[in-house]
């Protein structure tokens, strides 16, 4: 403690003493900006400030000419999609004949061949026009592996 006061306040007194000097020292001049060393100029064209000319539009100034934008070309018509062979195939008889179950297959062939079957037919797969079919296979396939998979031994 210095002179019956913290530190604190001997350093808040002596800094409320260097700002009393500093301001009777200097006067700001009216015309200047504090912390600048020149005072502020703008640009007159015959009386009139550049700026209020074309308020906000300065920044145009700088970018030079307006690149020429092309109109994109319309894209070309997607053409109709095709249905693949096999989506035709809607009978329990010939979704059969591909999935080819025997009784030799064991709970993992009989999942492995869900999934083969559900990675050509799945009706996410193929384009709108033929999810109907493809729906319709994997309704089928999905009957005979289950059929299958019940009766498989325990």
């Amino acid at each position: 403690m210095l002179f019956g006061q913290s530190i604190f306040q001997s350093v808040l007194e002596r800094l409320k003493t260097e700002e009393d000097a500093a301001g009777e020292t200097e006067e700001p001049v009216a015309h200047r900006v504090s912390g600048f060393s020149t005072g502020l100029a703008f640009d007159v064209m015959e009386g009139v400030s550049a700026a209020s000319q074309r308020v906000g539009e300065a920044y145009f100034d700088n970018l030079g000419p307006e690149p020429v934008i092309e109109a994109p070309e319309p894209p070309a018509p997607e053409p109709e999609p095709v249905m693949p062979e096999h989506l035709a195939r809607t009978a329990p008889e010939e979704v059969a004949a591909e999935l080819m179950i025997s009784a030799a297959d064991t709970q993992q062939t009989l999942n492995e061949k869900r999934r083969a079957f559900a990675k050509t037919n799945h009706p996410d797969g193929v384009a709108l026009p033929f999810r109907d079919n493809a729906n319709r296979r994997m309704m089928i396939a999905n009957l005979l592996i289950d059929e299958a998979m019940r009766r498989l031994p325990r």
